[in-house]
């Protein structure tokens, strides 16, 4: 008997820590931090609304309470993506 081959990993985006410092998300087998210096909008916000991250198409996050949407590449890489919100 022979296995089938591992696929496309279908966990969902998952909150895994927010500190005083950040928030620490799960996304496709990779832990990543977003500081509240380079993500201002997760700061103030109720714990509740953080956690309800939704993972949409193309490595797309949606937090709809706070309604905001970001991508993959700006959590891994917030240097080469300098807007924030005031």
């Amino acid at each position: 008997m022979s296995s089938l081959a591992r696929g496309k990993s279908t966990s969902a985006a998952e909150v895994t820590h927010v500190s005083s410092h950040g928030v620490w998300i799960l996304v496709q087998d990779e832990e990543l931090f977003m500081s509240y210096q380079d993500f201002p909008w997760f700061k103030d916000q109720p714990l509740k609304a953080v956690l309800a991250v939704q993972e949409a198409a193309n490595g797309r996050l949606y937090w709809p309470e706070i309604d905001v949407d970001l991508t993959i590449d700006i959590i891994r890489n917030p240097e080469r993506f300098p807007l924030t919100a005031k």
